[in-house]
């Protein structure tokens, strides 16, 4: 059955439903509002949080560092000959004898095989004038020697200068230490304790306590050697023992360290 409204019901009833609309609107415009308000609250109290520290995260880096000396116990020698001769034939003849004669001192005095090495053999010609014709050949050979004994390096030195006469030649010299393990072990023990005691001072000025440590890490310092100081060996006064100071040898360790702060 069809149902007929009057003009005043059907203004009536659009009135109605555009109040309704409104309403609608206006509510669902309000719920949009506080969930955008609330989230953009919860995003700022979230970033809060994140930027904020939680208790126990704070960290203080802290860098020890730890030296010991030690005594050097052995030397090494870096020595060799050079011969001039005619051809290379009579300069290598020259050269090997007199390496020969240097490697059985050093026998003799205690030196053992494997601590003399063969380090460089070279040959050149030599020229005067212009001729671009060599009139001579050169010969240097050279030793990498190991002398364990300090109190007898001096005299082993002067005799092996002895043995290969004018043609020997003695490039330079190291003292070390044949084993650093103590000294090493010795000096990290007390780079970790420089660390802690600077990472305590730093935590009681801030006024908090110092934690446990989070990390450490070992940044090994370069190693210096001292100059040996001894008199260069010479024709005059070849029998004489070469006076050999060793003198001390600093090892250094660095440590970094990252303790947690308490409260």
């Amino acid at each position: 059955m069809a149902v007929q409204f009057s003009s005043t019901q059907r203004a009536v009833a659009v009135g109605v439903a555009s109040a309704g609309l409104l309403i609608g609107a206006f509510t669902l415009g309000a719920g949009q509002g506080s969930a955008t308000a609330d989230g953009a609250t919860g995003n700022a109290a979230l970033t809060a949080a994140e930027a904020a520290p939680a208790p126990g995260a704070a960290r203080i880096t802290v860098t020890g560092t730890g030296k010991v000396s030690g005594a050097p116990n052995q030397l090494a020698l870096s020595m060799g000959v050079q011969t001039n001769g005619t051809s290379v034939a009579a300069a290598l003849r020259q050269a090997n004898s007199a390496v020969r004669s240097i490697t059985a001192v050093l026998r003799r005095s205690g030196v053992a095989a494997p601590d003399i090495q063969t380090s460089g053999l070279s040959i050149y010609p030599n020229y005067s004038g212009s001729s671009g014709v060599p009139d001579g050949y050169q010969v240097s050979e050279q030793l990498t020697i190991t002398l364990r004994r300090l109190s007898s390096a001096g005299s082993q030195i002067s005799a092996a200068a002895h043995a290969g006469g004018n043609a020997t030649v003695i490039d330079g010299v190291s003292l070390n230490l044949s084993d650093t393990s103590a000294l090493l072990a010795s000096a990290r023990a007390r780079a970790v304790a420089d660390a802690k005691a600077k990472a305590t001072a730093y935590a009681h000025a801030l006024g908090r306590s110092l934690g446990s440590v989070v990390s450490m890490s070992e940044t090994p310092a370069a190693q210096p050697y001292p100059v040996p100081e001894f008199a260069t060996p010479t024709a005059s006064r070849a029998a004489a023992s070469v006076p050999v100071h060793p003198g001390t040898q600093q090892l250094s360790v660095t440590v970094t360290v990252i303790f947690a702060l308490g409260s």
